[in-house]
């Protein structure tokens, strides 16, 4: 796997944990019982639902994998207990958009716990990359697919 720490905030390692006993204690057992019941329709090579059961519990056993490397790997940053006038991880910044005039609000997270919808972006994406180190009212300038786009940092704050 990836080598390194992975940054993430309290509630991520949680939901990550959450999601790893979903997996062992109610969807592999499951699969291993659709399995043996697949199983037992016969022959294996033309037995549709034996092959979609195995494929799922390979993908279980990946996810799982996956998931328990993370949390091996986890540096754990509460973002409440952090401070400061520039921004970091865990950090929600208010931005000003100087294109439009809209104010958009974005909390910088690990890359696993990453959801526009929830207006959290991931460490590495390009807008939190440019805001890395920044302070109120300093302009941001990122380089997006959709094109150019420059912000004013109007707040910082940890929470």
């Amino acid at each position: 796997m990836i080598e390194g720490k992975v940054p993430m905030t309290p509630e991520g390692q949680s939901r990550l944990r959450i999601e790893l006993r979903k997996l062992k204690e109610v969807e592999m057992p499951q699969t291993v019982k659709d399995i043996a019941t697949a199983r037992d329709h016969g022959d294996l090579s033309e037995n549709a639902e034996y092959h979609a059961a195995k494929d799922r519990q390979g993908m279980i056993h990946a996810r799982s994998t996956y998931i328990e490397d993370l949390l091996g790997r986890a540096e754990v940053i509460d973002p409440s207990k952090l401070s400061g006038s520039r921004v970091q991880f865990g950090a929600t910044v208010t931005l000003l958009n100087l294109n439009t005039d809209e104010e958009v609000v974005y909390q910088i997270v690990g890359s696993e716990e990453s959801d526009i919808k929830l207006s959290r972006i991931s460490i590495v994406a390009p807008l939190a990359r440019s805001l890395i180190g920044r302070e109120v009212g300093d302009e941001a300038v990122v380089k997006l697919p959709s094109g150019t786009r420059e912000y004013e940092i109007q707040a910082i704050e940890y929470r």
